[in-house]
């Protein structure tokens, strides 16, 4: 979550359109920027489970990053038209990404009140412009300006489902799920690298083509700033 936070600081200094795919080792439970996280979740139970946790620092509300794949977009705000227009274009980028490995992805429709920070689970509802299959949430999305630079960071169901958000809410969410993993869709394994080959693909075919590289070495020591943060559980539990 500090290399996360750092990219807009990196988007802006290289004026250029940034995307990370990654995983998670070891599977964690994060919370949105102003989640109420310990009102809402069973700490005591947590930390009987031995789940790691982290507060991101973009909005929104809990996600299980099991087995699925993680994309962050960072970029100049301008680059992109503003928050509103990345978050439909990236979810367009998304959603081609998911019709490549097989499954009818489309954004979900217009309308409908984005649930507040502690009513539930990211992946408990769809909303405009989420990538959904049949109407089952597969992308779940964040966002958060920094001067005027932006982050957009969120995950591609692959395998896990959002059942362990369900099973460490202090109180059970009676609405079924919303949600529903790639692979359960489409009744085969699906990869991390079938997934992000998906993704390179789609950016390629709306003419953004990747430039295959590692991470950019300069935006460690800005993560370092960032890092005894979202190490800290005083700031993943204060709220």
């Amino acid at each position: 979550m500090a290399i996360d936070r750092a990219l807009p600081g990196l988007a802006a200094r290289e004026g250029a359109v940034i995307v990370r795919l990654y995983a998670w080792e070891p599977y964690c439970l994060s919370f949105g920027r102003h989640e109420p996280a310990a009102r809402r979740y069973d700490r005591d139970r947590i930390l009987a489970a031995g789940l790691d946790c982290v507060r991101r620092p973009t909005g929104g509300r809990a996600v299980w990053h099991g087995r699925e794949l993680t994309y962050a977009v960072a970029a100049p705000e301008a680059l992109l038209g503003g928050l509103r227009p990345a978050y439909q274009r990236i979810h367009q980028w998304l959603a081609a990404a998911v019709r490549g490995l097989g499954a009818p992805a489309e954004l979900a429709a217009p309308g409908g009140r984005h649930p507040r920070p502690g009513e539930g689970a990211c992946f408990a509802a769809s909303v405009g412009g989420e990538v959904v299959v049949d109407g089952w949430k597969v992308v779940g999305s964040a966002q958060v300006r920094d001067q005027d630079a932006m982050l957009q960071h969120g995950a591609m169901l692959l395998t896990d489902d959002q059942a362990v958000v369900r099973e460490m809410a202090r109180q059970p969410d009676p609405r079924p799920p919303a949600e529903r993993p790639l692979a359960s869709i489409l009744q085969r394994p699906i990869g991390w690298d079938e997934a992000a080959d998906a993704v390179v693909r789609a950016l390629g075919s709306a003419g953004h083509p990747l430039d295959h590289r590692e991470l950019s070495p300069a935006v460690l020591p800005m993560a370092a700033a960032w890092e005894v943060q979202f190490r800290d559980p005083l700031w993943t539990w204060e709220r």
